[in-house]
């Protein structure tokens, strides 16, 4: 019985050492880059579109399919773009390539300014109903300022072949996923 007993619990011994599988675990960095990751893609798609206003016939038609875009002079809508273009950049590349990677928080800051200050302009219009895509953008990206200022920040280190190669990859990406189907979606059809 002795025996019996000793073996059972060499076996229980046996099991606590063996090596754990590593499942998916929730981290914070994990968090941070699949957010950065999926609203990078966004805030591009999202000021490509504006960017594109720069043409007047598309500028002249936008009214029709976003309201508030009779209310803003062609260049705001277009430099607002160009802010969210490059604050989707932000997210992404300098963290990834991790060349000037504190860029990150910056242009997550940005767009968060952004986001505040278009929930404001919807609030005073009486545009209730876009208030609250606007709060969640913009809270989403102070949540990305504050994890890669404070939280896990990204350290910054030399531009290597594979970074750079990544780095390229997200931008084609970015290029084919996120710009060319507004590009296609704004030229080909009407508003």
């Amino acid at each position: 019985m002795n025996q019996q007993v000793s073996d059972n619990l060499l076996s229980i011994k046996d099991i606590d050492q063996q090596p754990k599988k590593r499942g998916m675990r929730f981290t914070l960095n994990g968090a941070l880059w699949s957010l950065q990751a999926l609203f990078g893609f966004f805030f591009v798609g999202s000021g490509f579109g504006k960017v594109l206003l720069y043409d007047a016939a598309l500028y002249a038609a936008a009214p029709r399919a976003v309201a508030w875009y009779a209310a803003v002079p062609q260049p705001l809508i277009v430099f607002i773009g160009v802010c969210e273009v490059l604050g989707g950049v932000g997210l992404i590349l300098p963290a990834m390539a991790r060349v000037k990677p504190m860029l990150t928080p910056l242009a997550a800051a940005g767009l968060t300014l952004t986001m505040i200050l278009a929930a404001g302009f919807h609030i005073l219009r009486g545009e209730y109903e876009l208030v609250p895509a606007n709060l969640v953008l913009g809270g989403v990206s102070a949540f990305i300022a504050v994890g890669r200022w404070k939280q896990r920040p990204i350290a910054p280190a030399i531009i290597t072949t594979s970074r750079a190669l990544k780095s390229l990859a997200v931008l084609v990406a970015l290029a084919l996923l996120a710009c060319a189907p507004t590009w296609y979606t704004m030229t080909s059809s009407p508003f």
